[in-house]
């Protein structure tokens, strides 16, 4: 089974989540939808603008702990590398 490391913003550059989840649909879905009350929801962060795919989860888990520890400028050029617009990636994960 597929695991996620997903990022979420406010707005282009603006404040960031980093997340991990085995659904990516459903976890996006409830950070969108205030589902859940806590930082996304107190801070408008609902715009998906990175998803990267693992099979294994450990290597997930390692890789949403490392991009929480990277400085803001990397987190941007990462998401711009394959988002430079920062489109909302949000229709493209309900497969």
């Amino acid at each position: 089974m597929p695991n996620y490391v997903y990022m979420l913003a406010s707005q282009t550059r603006g404040t960031f989540y980093i997340g991990m989840t085995n659904d990516v649909a459903r976890r996006t879905w409830e950070h969108r939808e205030g589902y859940r009350k806590g930082f996304t929801a107190r801070h408008g962060v609902r715009r998906v603008v990175m998803v990267e795919t693992y099979q294994d989860v450990r290597d997930a888990i390692r890789r949403e702990k490392q991009l929480m520890r990277w400085k803001r400028a990397w987190k941007i050029a990462l998401i711009e590398e394959s988002n430079p617009t920062w489109a909302d990636l949000y229709d493209q994960l309900l497969f």
